[in-house]
C-alpha cells in the first residue's frame, strides 16, 4: 500500500519560506504608500464635503432668519456665525444682499452668502485644495 502524506514536509520545497517574505516585504513597500495616500486624501474629501455642507446650511438658516419681521443684519450674521461655531468653522465671511433688507418691499429677494477658507479649515492644511473658497448662498423671497 503507498502512503500518501504521512510526512507533509517531504512534499514542501527547503527555502521557499525566506523567499516568500521577501516578496512580502516588496509588495508592502509598493502597495503601503499607494494605501496611506487614498486613506489622507479621502479624509480630505470628507472634510471639504462637511465644511461645504456647514456653509450652506448655515446661509440656509441665516436666510430665514433674514425673511422674519424686525430682524437686523446682525441677527441674520449671528444666527449663521452660531452654526458655524458650533461646527468649528473658522474665518467665515457673512453677507447679506441687500444690507437694508428691512425696508425693502415684500417680494424683494434677499441673499445670504458664507464664505469659508480651505486652508483655515482643512485637517491636513490644503495638502490637496490650494488658495480655494468653498462658498454657499441661499435666495429667499420677503413675505408678509
Amino acid at each position: 500500500m503507498i502512503d500518501f502524506g504521512s510526512n507533509r514536509n517531504e512534499c514542501r520545497a527547503r527555502g521557499t519560506g525566506a523567499k516568500r517574505r521577501g516578496t512580502a516585504t516588496v509588495e508592502c513597500a509598493v502597495v503601503l504608500p499607494v494605501f496611506v495616500l487614498i486613506l489622507l486624501g479621502t479624509m480630505e474629501a470628507c472634510s471639504m464635503i462637511f465644511l461645504r455642507q456647514s456653509v450652506e446650511l448655515a446661509a440656509y438658516e441665516a436666510s430665514r432668519t433674514a425673511v422674519l419681521p424686525q430682524t437686523t443684519v446682525l441677527n441674520v450674521q449671528s444666527a449663521a456665525s452660531s452654526l458655524l461655531t458650533s461646527r468649528k468653522i473658522k474665518n467665515c465671511v457673512i453677507t447679506v444682499n441687500p444690507t437694508s433688507f428691512q425696508s425693502a418691499p415684500y417680494g424683494s429677494f434677499i441673499r445670504v452668502t458664507v464664505s469659508a477658507p480651505v486652508v483655515d479649515n482643512s485637517l491636513f492644511g490644503s495638502i490637496f485644495y490650494k488658495n480655494a473658497n468653498i462658498v454657499g448662498s441661499v435666495d429667499f423671497m420677503k413675505e408678509f
